[in-house]
């Protein structure tokens, strides 16, 4: 990391610097200075030592002891009376105890919204500085009085209790907690426009809160279909009824390149009343400018139908995982043991170069399982279920998933094809109990797989 930190030090210490100089240049008569060269070298700094405080605030509080003795390159450019000098800083050495602090803490990845990093006292700075080969420092009085500056400038502005804030992400939306759960039906779609030049198209629905980093939730693809039915249930947990936004746009699936979008719409949640049902028929438009003219083109309608439940006071937050919570090991389970489950969900953007009739092949403990094939899609859904039944849990080891396309046509030179494999460490599950993510696989240009993996004990 060092060589990136060191690029990002040391644009933000020349901002830092930059208003510093300016307003200490007029005292001194000097019309400027700039930095010609400005790097921290190739030595990291060390940490001596770490404290960490705890607090019944939602914060993490360390105090990393750094020391650095470094190889530093920099050179700056003075402009006085119209003269110019070039002075170097050599044999850097800083030693200081920052503050750093993470909140507050929330349930979401990376689990903290903002980094506060101050000083707890004034640093010990050392280093020496040449001009055209004469050392500056040997003049009387210049060492310290230089040396107390830059230690007075740097304190002035992050010693304790004062920070340097970097936010991560929104502190208002990490905290909002869950208000409700928003069911929706995809019932079908009505006069969809062809997309395909030969025969129908294949339409599939996508839904998500907008500016919500959660994966998209999406019906199943009907084929060659202008007025498809899916009457599909779907379910999004809600923080903030007032301002989100459900989005639903309407793709043509196609075996090879894009899927093109036949539609899009929104549903401003604040529209909807409370446990009340409410069915809607959207016109899929273009784009969401009210004044484009593409959208006066018919692109058929959406039929959905919406239902906010918001949560009653004593079911906040805690009975959202009371419906996930994790099913015991069945009786026989070794003691020390468990149950490892693991669920094949579906897989996305998947691209054979000679066919595409996936299934999952799982590779555990020497242990081999499949799943079914699915003939001809790039986005197949499998939602099966493999269990292992172990006499310890499985921290140290690794599920091998790999993508298979197979075809039964006869004589045909490649009938066996990999869509891409991925290695997943099993020892997140064990700590967090279940795990639900989507992996992006190894040898495959888009596709991805959605495995959830469960240790019941």
């Amino acid at each position: 990391m060092w060589p990136y930190l060191d690029r990002a030090i040391c644009a933000t210490a020349k901002n830092i610097a930059k208003p510093i100089i300016d307003e200490q240049t007029p005292q001194y008569k000097i019309q400027s200075v700039e930095f010609e060269t400005f790097t921290l070298g190739t030595i990291p700094p060390t940490f001596q030592g770490m404290k960490v405080y705890t607090t019944d605030d939602k914060e993490l509080i360390m105090e990393p002891s750094i020391k650095w003795a470094g190889n530093p390159n920099i050179i700056i450019a003075v402009t006085a009376y119209g003269l110019k000098a070039t002075i170097q800083v050599l044999d850097l050495q800083v030693f200081g105890i920052p503050r750093i602090t993470l909140k507050p803490l929330v349930g979401i990845f990376p689990c903290f919204a903002s980094i506060f990093v101050s000083l707890m006292n004034k640093p010990h700075v050392d280093f020496g500085l040449k001009l055209l080969g004469v050392d500056l420092m040997a003049i009387p009085g210049l060492y310290r009085f230089v040396q107390e500056l830059i230690k007075d400038q740097v304190a002035n502005m992050y010693l304790w209790p004062q920070a340097l804030e970097v936010q991560i992400m929104d502190p208002e939306q990490a905290l909002k907690r869950p208000l409700g759960i928003l069911d929706v039906t995809v019932v079908k779609a009505v006069k969809l426009q062809r997309k395909d030049l030969l025969g129908k198209s294949d339409p599939y629905v996508k839904l998500n809160l907008r500016e919500e980093k959660v994966a998209f939730k999406k019906t199943t693809v009907k084929r060659s279909n202008l007025n498809p039915e899916w009457n599909e249930e779907f379910s999004f947990v809600i923080k903030d009824p007032a301002t989100q936004v459900l989005e639903l746009r309407v793709y043509d699936w196609d075996q090879v390149g894009t899927h093109e979008e036949m539609g899009l719409n929104v549903v401003p949640l604040k529209d909807l009343t409370p446990d009340e049902p409410k069915v809607l028929t959207l016109v899929l438009l273009k784009t969401l400018n009210p004044n484009d003219p593409q959208n006066d083109k018919p692109r058929g309608q959406l039929v959905i139908e919406l239902v906010y439940k918001p949560f009653k006071e004593d079911e906040m937050l805690d009975d959202i995982d009371d419906s996930g919570k994790m099913e015991k090991a069945p009786e026989g389970t070794p003691a020390g043991g468990g149950l490892l489950v693991i669920i094949v969900h579906e897989a996305q953007d998947l691209e054979g170069k000679y066919h595409t009739n996936p299934h999952v092949r799982l590779l555990f403990k020497g242990e081999e399982r499949k799943t079914k094939r699915i003939k001809k899609n790039r986005d197949p859904r499998w939602d099966e279920e493999f269990q292992f039944r172990l006499e310890e849990p499985p921290t140290n080891d690794r599920l091998h998933v790999e993508v298979y396309s197979t075809s039964s046509r006869i004589g045909l030179l490649h009938s066996k094809e990999s869509l891409g494999h991925v290695s997943i460490n099993l020892v997140d599950v064990v700590h967090n109990r279940r795990v639900n993510e989507k992996y992006q696989l190894i040898d495959s240009r888009n596709g991805r797989v959605q495995i959830e993996l469960q240790w019941r004990t």
